[in-house]
């Protein structure tokens, strides 16, 4: 894609974002495993260099296409708001610091700028530090059936 497709897909108000690689731990099983900078580096590069330098969009609607529109969108009513009762899958960035810092030499390059990272309360991430926590979950929206492979 160009960079005015993208710039233009970033702004639209009903595009949100995901990354289209799964997780991987480093400290894990598949850690040492070639994987895509996008792995690490999809939403940092949204808000460091389309937010911030660029001012492609905002960022309270970069964080809303990060977080309540891709829930809304699949179904998952107790995920992506800050609320009493829901799930609390929380990022703490600076939002002057944010950055990618993935490449396919290097693609283990944490991004930059985040403190902590909890899923579902629990502390995964803590000033750069992975910690032992693995409390995540697959989800499936309401509308989720599987296939039989036939």
């Amino acid at each position: 894609m160009s960079e005015p497709d993208v710039d233009s897909a970033l702004a639209t108000w009903w595009t949100s974002f995901d990354t289209d690689y799964g997780g991987v731990a480093p400290d894990g099983p598949f850690g040492h495993d070639g994987v895509h900078p996008r792995t690490y580096g999809t939403f940092a590069r949204i808000l460091g260099h389309y937010v911030r330098e660029q001012h492609v969009l905002t960022l309270e609607s970069a964080v809303r296409k990060m977080t309540s529109l891709p829930a809304q969108r699949v179904g998952l009513v107790d995920r992506g708001l800050l609320r009493p009762g829901l799930f609390a899958d929380v990022t703490v960035f600076d939002p002057d610091s944010i950055a990618d810092r993935a490449t396919f030499e290097a693609p283990h390059q944490p991004s930059v700028g985040i403190t902590y990272v909890f899923v579902n309360g629990k502390k995964v991430l803590d000033h750069g530090q992975v910690t032992a926590a693995r409390p995540g979950r697959g989800l499936r929206g309401p509308g989720y059936r599987p296939t039989s492979g036939r």
